[in-house]
């Protein structure tokens, strides 16, 4: 009999997590904490286990998210990021099933709707999902071969791609790796700039820290800030787990594109992994292929292979839905300027 609980054995969770043939930073107990400790989120962690023998099944951890402020509980949302993962027999798919029906008797109760991020192909559980209402999309994504030596990885590069690296660096920006908490501050102000010259609301400065704090530490995260002269000009999040780097959050204000902080910065990120001996970076998604997404040619400029592993959503409210998507936008049309 499967059994599902919302405290799993950390050891084992850990442990599921990092054999498992798809397992990934965004389902472990070091990614649940560093959303336990940021302000408005809020982790929801299950597992299905056998009862029988106390094997592992299954592990699901979302995050619900609210917006500050004005948008308050009309912003709530959860995120699976990167899972469930299930063991891969039909006790899995079982695991899966039940797992993902007491997952949202939780959600529902918490958020608006749940919005699945796929890093891997889930075709194989995709009648679970679209059983338990939720509706499938597709999504891109860019993956990098960090196997590739730095001479060919930089040669796959988009002659604009190369021009703007080249450009940053005969005028005079370097990247420097953050080792100093007090550099967070700064780099929260870029990312949120950013964000806000996107129109879009950027999460709490507690994020920031409780990825240095929580990740940090054990080689999970990197921080590297681009600078000119006496000015931090952008910055890039990187996140780390067994043999990938996923690109988290990356941002320059607009007022500094002329320096192309953003070229070398990814750049910098993907030299690193090569020469680190990670196999894998992550743009971390190229949005839908039916619409715009100006991100996506950029990251397309980088070489890398174009995945569409896509999406799930269910939204467990359409009227409030449709409420919070016209608040949202007037939400940004007033507040974000």
């Amino acid at each position: 009999m499967i059994e599902i609980t919302d405290s799993p054995d950390i050891k084992q969770w850990s442990d599921f997590v990092y054999n498992h043939p798809y397992g990934n930073i965004f389902q472990t107990p070091e990614m649940a904490e560093v959303y336990k400790r940021t302000k408005n989120y809020e982790p929801i962690t299950l597992a299905a286990v056998d009862d029988a023998t106390d094997e592992m099944l299954a592990v699901l951890l979302a995050v619900v998210i609210k917006e500050k402020g004005v948008l308050g509980s009309f912003s709530a949302r959860s995120v699976i990021h990167g899972g469930p993962l299930f063991i891969n027999d039909k006790r899995g798919m079982d695991a899966v099933r039940i797992l993902i029906e007491y997952y949202d008797k939780i959600s529902r109760k918490k958020s608006l709707h749940t919005l699945l991020r796929n890093m891997y192909d889930t075709s194989e559980v995709l009648s679970i999902f679209n059983s338990a209402g939720y509706k499938y999309e597709d999504h891109l994504n860019y993956l990098i071969d960090l196997n590739l030596p730095t001479n060919d990885l930089w040669g796959r590069l988009y002659k604009s791609r190369r021009n703007g690296i080249n450009r940053a660096k005969r005028r005079g920006v370097i990247i420097d790796e953050v080792v100093n908490e007090d550099a967070i501050s700064v780099m929260y102000e870029l990312l949120k700039e950013t964000y806000r010259d996107a129109k879009i609301p950027f999460a709490d400065m507690s994020l920031l820290q409780s990825i240095f704090d929580v990740l940090k530490p054990k080689n999970m995260a990197k921080f590297f800030i681009a600078k000119h002269e006496d000015k931090y000009i952008g910055t890039i999040v990187i996140v780390i787990y067994k043999d990938t780097i996923f690109d988290w959050y990356a941002g320059a204000p607009r007022r500094y594109s002329r320096l192309c902080p953003n070229d070398i910065l990814a750049w910098h990120a993907i030299e690193w992994g090569s020469k680190n001996g990670y196999r894998i970076f992550d743009f971390g998604g190229a949005g839908n292929p039916n619409e715009e997404y100006g991100v996506r040619e950029f990251k397309k400029q980088f070489g890398g292979e174009l995945m569409n592993f896509g999406r799930y959503m269910k939204v467990y409210s359409p009227i409030k839905m449709k409420i919070a998507e016209k608040g949202f936008s007037i939400y940004r049309k007033m507040f974000i300027k």
